[in-house]
């Protein structure tokens, strides 16, 4: 479940706060114009990432990788377009609803919903194709394994929902109308920096339908590379800047609104307007502790999901000839052991034994699996789960070969110890190097 709430949290976070602040500003800019052409861009978007997450989860073909280099150069593209566009004709402020839009101001429009159906595409296919890939250890779509998954997802995109409608009141109501186009400004321009820093080196290297004249080279062209580098490294970097540009849009709108500032005929026009100020105090409040959550989500939780758990130490045994001989009695209190031996190649063959819960016979197999490889299994409160993917094991079903069960490896019982032949241990030297 956390997994989905911090995956679909930290991919659409930033989309979304474009496209609230894109409809407000030119929800303020032209009227119902203004926003009837970015709710079209909205809607081509949501319906071409459907059926492009459709297409990837449903057909065999493999989508290309540099399809996202074209989504990032439509960015870029949209970006300057729009940017340069809210220069020239989005000073003026507009006091009527109906606005005739001029040539240019169209283009101001369908530049802006250019853009905010370009950012839905860019991150919502993917977001959209989790629900086909849920691990559900094969019990299905009604099985608790997917359900749990789906309730992290659905409730990111929950918040994020009603985070959209927060963003888009205070961005719609704030009275500095520089502000909501100032806050999309950088925040545009510092995410273009970024789909920059991915775009340029592919598209330098391997754009080769364009006969592209130069031939990169990290001797010649090293900066670019280490532009890459910097935007891998630090892409949590711009999702912060963007939250903390929203952060400060909101504190300004909180102020704005803490004493009536505009003029009044009697003390009933006084108290409509610091109900309407208190009103928006509160929008503004809602605001930072949806905020407040993604930034928790982002970090507190994420953190605490993608946590690197220590694998219990190695428990001893003996080896007679080519056999290695588990004394009974210490594996038989339910709980889950681990063994390991080192192979002439100096590889550690892990694996695992757990007695079964009301048998006499026990779950053992190498500590590594054909889904998640060699992450390894943990105990947490008497439940064995997987490292990597934080499926929990059903201990009656290990043992046998499937899913993300550990690789099955045979025992005998004999004078009241667990016999493992050495060669079948040596042959899971594979699963671990």
């Amino acid at each position: 479940m956390l997994k989905y709430l911090w995956m679909v949290t930290q991919d659409l976070i930033l989309p979304v706060a474009f496209v609230s602040l894109m409809h407000a500003v030119l929800g303020r800019q032209f009227g119902r114009k203004g926003r009837s052409f970015n709710g079209t861009g909205i809607v081509l978007g949501v319906l071409a990432s459907a059926v492009l997450a459709w297409f990837k989860n449903t057909s065999n073909r493999i989508i290309s990788s540099h399809w996202n280099h074209v989504i990032y150069g439509i960015i870029m593209g949209f970006t300057a377009i729009f940017i340069l566009l809210l220069l020239i004709f989005g000073r003026k402020k507009r006091e009527s609803e109906e606005i005739s839009l001029r040539f240019g101001e169209g283009l101001l429009c369908f530049s802006g919903a250019g853009l905010s159906s370009s950012w839905i595409f860019y991150k919502l296919p993917g977001v959209m194709g989790y629900p086909f890939n849920f691990n559900t250890m094969g019990n299905g779509y009604w099985s608790w394994y997917y359900m749990q998954r789906l309730l992290g997802w659905a409730l990111a995109l929950l918040i994020l929902t009603i985070y959209a409608r927060l963003l888009y009141e205070c961005a719609l109501q704030i009275k500095r109308e520089g502000t909501p186009k100032l806050t999309l400004a950088l925040g545009t321009v510092w995410n273009a920096f970024y789909c920059f820093c991915y775009f340029f080196v592919p598209f330098v290297s391997r754009a080769k339908w364009l006969k592209w004249p130069i031939k990169y080279s990290v001797e010649k062209y090293g900066w670019i590379r280490r532009l890459a580098q910097f935007a891998s490294q630090n892409a949590m970097m711009f999702i912060w800047t963007v939250i903390v540009l929203c952060l400060i849009l909101a504190i300004v709108f909180f102020f704005e609104n803490t004493k009536v500032t505009e003029p009044y005929d009697n003390s009933a026009q006084h108290r409509k307007l610091r109900a309407r100020n208190r009103r928006h105090r509160r929008l503004a409040v809602a605001l930072t502790v949806f905020l407040a959550a993604i930034a928790v989500i982002l970090s507190a939780v994420k953190s605490h999901d993608t946590r690197v758990i220590e694998l219990s130490p190695p428990e001893t045994y003996t080896v007679e000839g080519e056999e290695i001989l588990i004394s009974m009695g210490n594996v038989s209190d339910g709980h889950l052991h681990r063994f390991e031996y080192q192979t002439e190649n100096g590889v550690n063959v892990r694996w695992i034994v757990v007695k079964k819960p009301g048998s006499a016979s026990f779950g053992t197999g190498l500590d590594a699996c054909e889904v998640c490889g060699n992450a390894g299994y943990f105990e947490r409160n008497g439940q064995v789960v997987c490292r990597r993917c934080d499926v929990v094991m059903n201990i009656n079903t290990i043992g046998f070969k499937g899913g993300c069960n550990p690789i099955p490896i045979s025992y005998e019982v004999r004078d009241g110890s667990l016999v493992f032949r050495l060669a079948e241990i040596l042959a899971g030297e594979k699963e671990f190097r």
